[in-house]
């Protein structure tokens, strides 16, 4: 999930796939604004067909943070 993760961040920001880490940040990192942010939710609900919780999605600050919780979701189908 990680790797398709990496590839779609790739879509929203200018960044080489091997700079993103778990541990990068959304913002202040990759360079994401609210609306790249937004946009990508979008992107993944499609790709991994789960549904986002606005009120989670605001809570996830790093690439690792959105891993777990796109897993989450996908164990919860």
């Amino acid at each position: 999930m990680f790797e398709k993760l990496v590839e779609i961040i790739c879509n929203y920001v200018e960044v080489e796939p091997e700079n993103i880490k778990p541990e990068s940040r959304f913002m202040e990192d990759l360079g994401f604004t609210s609306f790249d942010f937004m946009g990508m939710l979008g992107e993944l609900e499609d790709e991994f067909e789960v549904e986002i919780d606005q009120q989670e999605a605001v809570n996830i600050i790093t690439v690792q943070q959105a891993v777990d919780y796109l897993e989450k979701l996908s164990s919860e189908k």
